[in-house]
């Protein structure tokens, strides 16, 4: 990579000596563009377009960003022309569709990847990645149980990579401001935190074999997992709540950015013990697989105590919001989501309320606003070096880990201990839910 960099910054001084009088100036814009800057250009493909690629489209598309998006890559070709329409009205080259991300890692011209598929494929997709020279910005969860969790976090060591999970509310300044004044003591000592996530979603189909969509590279799609015949309603969105063969429930959908928040609030690393109460609770005969009402409880050294509230199929906002964290001290308390906080005082009293009119999304399917262009800028500019990481690997996979001993608590029906240390369940029926069965030569490997 550096190499090809050298030979495009020599290429562009040639170029530009060349070029002294009219020639430049009579170059289309995209032509002109490419060659200014292209010695810090960045080359990016994306893979998954699914909901989330909305949120991708300003930062990559920004003039600042100085980025050369390469391909759109996903196993459905429906998706692949809808990114392409979307995103073509917002920069003026077409990049390259791409069914098989494996095609796309092999581009050694590609720098980073933005991991963007489904819950199975993050720690195995990025650790390919890795291995082929890339970056990786990866959506959350980034990895779809403990051992992947331990792997991804390895492999960017190893690889010597950049490597930032979607947890965009880190690069909030809003956020950083607060938990910057709890870390100082605005409230005292902080003690316990409770994050929340209330949605209304509906009745899930009962899944049932039927022939694969046109366009949809099933065996692709399933990758690393196990591989099983196609059920009508899986690909698309469903996939979350059908089993734990591809998803990561509710916990790895949205729980891990409000736990992310809980821990960097309180400051803490693993969990000494956790314990979940949770069940199905609406709509009972239908096609979901696993807990959409649950309450999951950590503790942590020091008498600390964070605990994830979380009401997939009933939007009653307890808290006063769909989504967020409420963080208690010795002296006060904070409210703050995605878009403000709340300081009050020990007798409840607001003393600071900070709006900052964010566009990020809460509830909704998708997501994408101001705070995942500033999380986006933020991995593209550490690379570069001009910056640090607001959501490096390693740390957010600490606040991983919750969301995995969250469903393994589930699963097991009981609460386990934990060594703060390392992070390893000290429970025998618990760690045989450590990893997961992986499809044959597909399991992720160092």
């Amino acid at each position: 990579m550096e190499s090809r960099r050298k030979f495009i910054k020599n290429t562009v001084l040639s170029s530009t000596a060349i070029a002294v009088g009219s020639s430049v100036m009579g170059m289309p814009a995209s032509s002109y563009r490419r060659i200014i800057g292209a010695n810090d250009r960045l080359n990016v493909a994306i893979a998954g377009l699914g909901r989330r690629v909305g949120a991708y489209y300003e930062p990559i598309a920004r003039k600042e960003s100085n980025v050369n998006l390469m391909y759109l890559c996903d196993v459905m070709e429906s998706q692949r022309l809808k990114a392409m329409e979307n995103i073509s009205k917002r920069i003026d080259y077409k990049p390259k569709l791409e069914n098989d991300i494996r095609k796309v890692i092999d581009d050694k011209e590609v720098d980073i990847l933005i991991n963007a598929t489904p819950d199975h494929w993050h720690t195995p997709g990025s650790i390919l990645a890795m291995k082929g020279g890339k970056h990786v910005y990866v959506e959350k969860p980034s990895s779809h149980n403990m051992n992947e969790n331990e792997l991804l976090v390895k492999a960017a060591k190893k690889y010597n990579k950049v490597v930032q999970m979607g947890n965009q509310q880190r690069s909030s300044p809003i956020s950083m401001d607060i938990i910057n004044q709890i870390h100082n003591g605005v409230i005292g000592t902080p003690y316990k935190a409770v994050a929340f996530y209330s949605n209304g979603r509906g009745e899930v189909p009962i899944q049932k074999k039927t022939s694969v969509p046109k366009g949809l590279d099933w065996e692709l799609w399933q990758g690393p997992a196990i591989h099983r015949e196609y059920t009508e309603e899986t690909w698309d969105y469903n996939w979350h709540w059908y089993g734990w063969n591809y998803g990561t429930a509710e916990a790895g959908n949205n729980a891990t950015h409000e736990l992310d928040i809980a821990r960097w609030a309180l400051q803490v690393e693993f969990p000494q013990y956790a314990e979940v109460e949770g069940d199905k609770r609406h709509f009972i005969n239908d096609g979901w697989e696993m807990y959409d009402t649950i309450l999951a409880t950590f503790k942590f050294a020091d008498n600390k105590i964070i605990q994830w509230d979380g009401k997939s199929r009933n939007a009653y906002q307890t808290y006063g919001a769909g989504r967020g964290t409420i963080i208690y001290g010795s002296e006060g308390s904070v409210f703050m989501d995605r878009g403000k906080y709340i300081l009050r005082d020990r007798s409840g009293q607001v003393i600071k309320e900070v709006n900052s009119n964010s566009d990020e999304a809460g509830t909704a399917l998708g997501g994408g606003g101001s705070l995942s262009t500033r999380h986006m800028v933020n991995f593209f500019e550490t690379i570069r070096g001009k910056d640090k990481l607001k959501a490096p690997i390693d740390d957010a996979n600490t606040s991983m880990a919750m969301v995995h001993y969250t469903n393994i608590a589930y699963r097991i029906n009981k609460g386990f201990k934990i060594d703060e240390k390392t992070g390893k369940i000290q429970d025998e029926d618990a760690m045989k839910l450590w990893g997961r069965e992986y499809e044959k030569g597909w399991e992720p490997t160092l």
